[in-house]
């Protein structure tokens, strides 16, 4: 990428404080929105440049790119700016079919009915089978 399109891509996002924007992952067949998580930067420009999403953790202060180290990678196939550029969706390809650390498809596996949150998506794998006591 050069630095007329690196300026495009990244002066066209309304950072927040604490350089931060939004970035939401859904499927990009079904349309399921599997995970939300935080880009800085650096996270877009990679994603942009691999092909695959990047995310800043804001909990481990730290790069890190989407199955690192669980092998399910976000294959990105459209990246979108919300109206005010302060949120980002990615169309992705979610490789293993596992976005979320419990082990689930998605992270928005609970559901609230009655008063009451009940989870309605079934673990795929157990999180200690993928991470081995790390999350991402």
């Amino acid at each position: 990428m050069d630095t007329t399109q690196k300026n495009a891509l990244l002066n066209a996002v309304k950072w927040d404080a604490n350089g931060l924007v939004c970035a939401i992952a859904q499927d990009h067949i079904t349309e399921r929105v599997l995970m939300v998580a935080w880009m800085n930067a650096e996270a877009l420009e990679q994603t942009v440049n691999t092909g695959f999403a990047h995310y800043y953790s804001r909990s481990r202060q730290k790069q890190w790119m989407k199955g690192e180290e669980s092998g399910h990678t976000q294959a990105v196939h459209e990246l979108r700016l919300d109206c005010d550029g302060d949120a980002i969706v990615m169309h992705i390809e979610q490789k293993g079919g596992i976005a979320c650390h419990t082990g689930r498809q998605s992270c928005f596996y609970q559901v609230w009915r009655d008063g009451a949150w009940h989870t309605v998506d079934p673990v795929l794998k157990n999180e200690a089978d993928i991470y081995g006591g790390n999350k991402e």
